[in-house]
């Protein structure tokens, strides 16, 4: 019920936050207060817990709506508290200028839970003055508008939509950075520069967490880009928007030569979610006219420093072909030689010449001890490279390791047939940002002149295992016709009682969980709508019916009866 309740179902406000033997709710203080003075105003109930991080952020911005609104009198809060003991919940309820159900009535809270299906927490769910549900959605509502969402109707929301939306239309550097209460940023000692000094300058809006180690390696890149820039007298300036929760994580971001909007100002929350924000560290370029020049220059950055500016399409039409251009001269020696380091080692530490590497197929292994998928990976890989080894001795892999101390990464190295980079190389952050990893593992098949054939080959290894060698599209291209050759006969829909809500489809995946708790890859019958999975050989011996054994849950799944849903 994102926008209300469908069903008009019309609330009782006594009936819903009463028991048997009480008829009050109570302060922080433990002063009581009825039920029935609760007639007539919006309410807004509150599912939250202490033992909750995004409870904890969230709670700091609902006082504040409701602060603001005190003085209209017609909106309250009630606390329906998910911690596990009395303590936790006085400590965290004092946090709070609102009311709550009592701790002690645990039977209230379950049925409160019950009745509003939550299923996460932090939930906010506004009831009108009528007893209607205005929204289910109030926590977002919240974080998105604050006091303006007042008074949390549909009507009012789809209002604020269509107000952003003609923002965007109208989109001005004052549009962007000023507020109502709010004409000017802030410089690190504290001082205020209007926003308007800003008008007629190409602006970069600098998406940022402090504490997230990608955006502090990307600061240190943007202050370099930001120096040369001035010593050109390019008129350019960069504006942080700092996403940190905490203060002092705020000013430690902004120990910087540029400026910011104030720390935790409405105006960040409303940026992000302006410009759509997937990701941190992103660099917004807003051009001289005020309009979005570039949605995120940080790869830009990354990959062609200073020689990325001024981020027109021209320009980026220009570093296109001269990364094409190097793309097609890319050798092994041009990705993993940098200066004096031209080596790879072997686990005794011995030093092996990449010179000695060129011609043969390499694959860069990225991963790390501590990630749980890179050890589960780890024994397919390994079979898979024993496979080739035998095959055709011209063929090597490098493990480029994103551990954080040097006995965790010698203890994971050990366990590999193969070579690495030194822990803390230099060259890894360049490889990594030249073939945009961004999660671990992940492998990049390299042929032997050097050239890029893949940089999915740890899911080729994943569905295809050593017949996935070499690589090239025309061996991957005859692996797909031996699959589609496999399903000949095979059913393009099945029902199963295995998943009797929906018709599952074949379709090909390279790798997945079967509701048999065991991995797959090629074809898989599968739900989209609950993400459900089954082998070929479980979705066909159950499609009519004959029931399987159901196995234990896994981890996200509830088992009842044969049936198994994902949570």
């Amino acid at each position: 019920m994102a926008n209300g309740d469908e069903d008009g179902v019309v609330h009782d406000l006594f009936s819903l936050l009463s028991s048997e033997d009480r008829n009050f709710l109570v302060h922080n203080n433990a002063d009581q207060v009825e039920i029935s003075s609760l007639s007539g105003k919006i309410v807004g109930l509150y599912f939250s817990g202490s033992w909750c991080g995004p409870c904890r952020r969230f709670t700091p911005s609902l006082v504040e709506v409701y602060q603001d609104l005190a003085s209209k009198g017609d909106f309250e809060v009630v606390f329906i508290s998910s911690d596990r003991d009395d303590k936790s919940f006085s400590g965290y309820f004092s946090e709070m200028p609102w009311l709550a159900i009592p701790f002690s009535d645990l039977e209230a809270r379950k049925r409160l839970k019950e009745l509003f299906k939550v299923r996460g927490i932090p939930n906010l769910v506004i009831i009108d003055a009528n007893g209607k549900v205005s929204t289910d959605q109030g926590t977002r509502v919240v974080m998105e508008h604050g006091v303006d969402g007042y008074p949390f109707t549909a009507e009012k929301i789809n209002f604020l939509k269509e107000q952003e939306a003609a923002a965007k239309e109208n989109q001005s550097l004052s549009s962007l950075l000023v507020s109502r209460s709010r004409d000017y940023l802030i410089s690190k000692d504290g001082s205020k520069v209007p926003v308007s000094e800003l008008e007629g300058k190409m602006v970069g809006l600098y998406f940022s967490l402090h504490t997230h180690k990608p955006c502090q390696d990307f600061t240190q890149a943007l202050l370099k880009f930001h120096e040369k820039l001035k010593e050109k007298g390019e008129n350019f300036e960069i504006v942080l928007i700092s996403l940190d929760y905490e203060e002092e994580h705020f000013k430690q971001g902004f120990q910087v030569p540029w400026l910011a909007l104030p720390f935790k100002a409405k105006s960040c929350e409303k940026l992000a979610r302006h410009f759509e924000l997937e990701n941190v560290p992103t660099l917004v370029i807003i051009g001289q006219d005020g309009k979005t020049l570039r949605p995120n220059a940080v790869e830009l950055i990354e990959e062609y420093g200073i020689e990325a500016y001024p981020f027109t399409a021209e320009k980026i039409a220009e570093l296109a072909d001269i990364s094409k251009a190097k793309l097609e001269e890319q050798t092994l020696e041009s990705l993993l030689v940098a200066g004096d380091r031209n080596f790879v080692i072997e686990k005794t530490g011995s030093k092996v010449p990449v010179s000695e590497l060129a011609g043969k197929h390499i694959m860069l292994y990225f991963s790390a001890h501590w990630c749980p998928p890179c050890r589960a990976f780890m024994p397919k890989l390994i079979k898979a490279y024993n496979q080739i080894k035998a095959k055709d001795s011209a063929f090597e892999i490098i493990f480029i390791s994103s551990d954080r101390d040097h006995s965790s990464f010698k203890e994971f190295f050990s366990t590999m047939p193969w070579l690495a980079l030194p822990l803390g190389d230099p060259r890894k952050a360049l490889v990594q940002r030249k073939f945009k990893i961004q999660g671990i593992p992940a492998l990049v098949a390299i042929s032997p002149n050097g050239q890029t054939l893949s940089t999915q080959a740890r899911q080729l290894i994943q569905a295809y295992g050593a017949d996935a060698y070499p690589f090239t599209e025309e061996h991957l291209k005859h692996l797909e016709e031996k699959l589609e050759e496999e399903a000949k006969g095979w059913p393009e829909k099945v029902k199963s009682e295995l998943h009797a809500e929906h018709e599952l489809t074949r379709v090909l995946h390279h790798e997945y969980v079967c509701w048999c708790r065991e991995p797959g890859s090629g074809w898989s019958f599968y739900c989209k709508e609950c993400d459900f999975h089954l082998h070929p050989r479980c979705a066909l011996s159950n499609k009519e019916g004959t029931k399987a054994d159901a196995p234990n849950a896994m981890e996200g799944y509830i088992c009842d009866g044969d049936v198994c849903r994902k949570v």
